[in-house]
């Protein structure tokens, strides 16, 4: 806000002394560095071209300017050919009453012409929960959904959920052969828990049956190879191949393609009983979808857009019947679209909901939130999808991420080999509960405000740990570390809104004044770099939104609280030194507690009033 009204008016500087217009993108504004005296300062080199002369002359001759002709300009200092320029306190007095003006300070809302971003995240298989690294993807997609709405887009928030294929008839035959007709109600487990629970156990009995014919099948023990190494992963592999339970699995997703009734209806049974534990840990995270499409429907359409492709010579068939992309024109390799027996690769399923989603919307931008490992497949998928005609295909976005683990031993697994997310977020809950509790923050508060808070501080704490990281690099996630009520962690933030609101409440019951004083007061170089530290917002959320990074938002309001904090040390706000000070500070801090609401909130966090 304030670098544009300054940018403006070294352009009129420069107009009114050198007669030329410049274009504002040239002109360079930065925060002044803490060593030097001034808030803002002006890069003039770009400028020298236009006034012939050099830097500190340049400098000086337009730092003269502002100050005779720009109210916001107080002073100003040249040091090697930087302008370093003191903002006056009506300047920033003015900008903070347009903060203050703003309930959505920072944020633009979308119109009619807004162009509309996709932003597909989660997308599970039906046949486990969801896990840590589906808390990461979730609560990446949903903030990215907030951030690009928040810059003028108009968003669509979509999953995939990839609800067919061998690994779901493996818990389907599992729970045929092992489960005594076990429902979510009979067993108290949640839909998805007991599905996976079937997963486990079709691996366990798989995994006995291949031990069991390793050791005593003729034909598997005569398989032979001057490699051990490899007479080991021969004999698995033929091991593998004759497992009963393996072929039963192979069988029942033939009967599946096929359409036969029983084996629908207990995909179709199985899968209710997993997308109402789906939708209740959705619930618990915080996040939501607009459309939800299942890989079940879009396979089919996939095949479907990739034999007109072949009719269109865009790909070519093999001998032996298979459908390929020849890609090496574009530097990568051949890549197979359908097998030899006419059906689907993953990246025939993704050509699929393309197809479906550009038919139900005006997309003009997709973005696909999913792990590092598929970099190679969205690479390819982007050129295949533009030579198939998709608008957006050649500029689709792979938001890619890093993995995320836990130190070894911090949280058992349901399962032994990946964290529950379930188990994580009643875990985080428990934590801040019982640390809560040690800190005595909890007094005087009921039983179900405690329990809401507690709630509130687990989720901020687990989402921002996660968010604040950059989403490309892997990280460690520290359950005990994120609950921290110092440093750059959640329940940070949210202790410092809680404070300020309650600073707010204390205000209004003694009906002390809240505006900006026009007289009688002036500030100090503290609260006016809080005022530049809001001021940054527009900006900030503005490059979230750029560089598709929701840790641009996080690591700011976390400076934006530490600035506060560092103001609030060595000023009281309630008693003041003049009621004119108290009415300023009032002020600054509401509008201080709105940026961490808005900022906060774009992350999918809550900020409690209390804590």
């Amino acid at each position: 806000m304030i670098e544009q009204k300054l940018a403006n008016s070294v352009a009129l500087a420069v107009k009114a002394l050198y007669g030329a217009d410049i274009d504002t993108s040239l002109i360079q504004l930065q925060k002044t560095k803490k060593e030097f005296e001034g808030h803002l300062t002006l890069v003039t080199f770009p400028l020298l071209r236009i006034s012939r002369k050099n830097p500190e002359q340049t400098a000086q001759e337009i730092g003269a300017w502002l100050v005779e002709n720009e109210p916001l300009v107080a002073s100003f200092n040249v040091i090697k050919g930087f302008l370093n320029i003191t903002v006056s306190q009506t300047g920033w007095m003015a900008l903070l009453a347009g903060i203050n003006a703003d309930d959505a300070y920072g944020t633009r809302k979308a119109d009619e012409s807004s162009p509309l971003v996709m932003i597909e995240y989660s997308s599970p298989n039906t046949n486990k929960p969801l896990h840590l690294g589906h808390v990461r993807n979730n609560l990446l997609g949903f903030a990215l959904a907030n951030i690009v709405a928040a810059n003028g887009n108009k968003v669509v928030k979509t999953n995939i959920v990839n609800d067919r294929g061998i690994h779901i008839c493996k818990s389907m035959l599992a729970w045929l052969k092992y489960g005594n007709g076990e429902t979510p109600e009979s067993s108290g487990k949640k839909g998805d828990h007991l599905v996976g629970d079937y997963y486990v156990a079709f691996d366990k009995h798989f995994r006995a049956e291949v031990k069991e014919i390793m050791e005593n099948d003729p034909e598997v023990l005569a398989i032979e190879d001057a490699d051990e190494e490899k007479q080991k992963e021969a004999r698995k592999a033929a091991a593998e191949a004759k497992s009963p339970l393996m072929q039963e699995a192979r069988a029942m997703l033939l009967k599946w393609e096929q359409g036969d009734p029983e084996v629908r209806a207990l995909w179709a049974k199985m899968n209710e009983w997993v997308y109402a534990g789906f939708d209740e840990t959705y619930r618990k995270l915080g996040v939501d979808f607009d459309k939800i499409y299942y890989e079940s429907q879009t396979y089919l359409e996939g095949k479907e857009k990739v034999l007109e492709g072949l009719e269109k010579g865009i790909f070519y068939k093999r001998e032996d019947g298979s459908v390929w992309a020849d890609l090496t024109p574009e530097g990568l390799d051949q890549k197979l679209l359908l097998r030899k027996d006419g059906t689907s690769v993953y990246m025939t399923q993704d050509i699929g909901t393309a197809k479906l989603r550009f038919r139900d919307y005006p997309i003009n931008k997709m973005i696909y939130v999913v792990g590092n490992e598929q970099n190679y497949h969205f690479q390819v998928l982007s050129i295949l999808l533009d030579k198939l005609g998709f608008e957006w295909g050649k500029d689709l976005v792979h938001f890619s991420y890093g993995m995320v683990e836990l130190p070894e031993g911090k949280m058992k697994s349901r399962e032994g080999t990946v964290v529950d997310a379930d188990d994580l977020i009643e875990e985080m809950i428990a934590n801040a509960r019982e640390i809560s509790k040690e800190l005595g923050k909890q007094d005087g508060l009921t039983e179900a405000e405690s329990e809401e808070i507690a709630r509130i501080v687990g989720l901020g704490a687990l989402k921002y740990f996660i968010l604040k990281v950059d989403a490309r690099k892997n990280m460690l996630f520290n359950p005990k570390e994120s609950i921290d009520f110092n440093g750059n962690t959640g329940p940070f933030i949210q202790y410092t809104y809680a404070r300020i609101r309650s600073i707010l409440r204390k205000a209004e019951a003694e009906n002390y004044a809240m505006q900006i004083p026009t007289s009688g007061f002036t500030m100090d170089e503290k609260e006016v770099e809080l005022i530049q530290k809001l001021s940054e917002f527009p900006a900030v959320v503005a490059q979230a939104g750029t560089d598709y990074s929701p840790s641009t938002i996080a690591n700011y309001v976390y400076e934006l609280v530490k600035t506060f904090n560092q103001f609030y040390h060595d000023f009281s706000i309630l008693n003041a030194e003049t009621p004119e000070a108290r009415s300023f500070r009032l002020v600054l801090a509401a509008n201080v507690a709105k940026v961490i609401r808005i900022g906060m909130r774009l992350l999918g966090i809550d900020v409690p009033e209390r804590m």
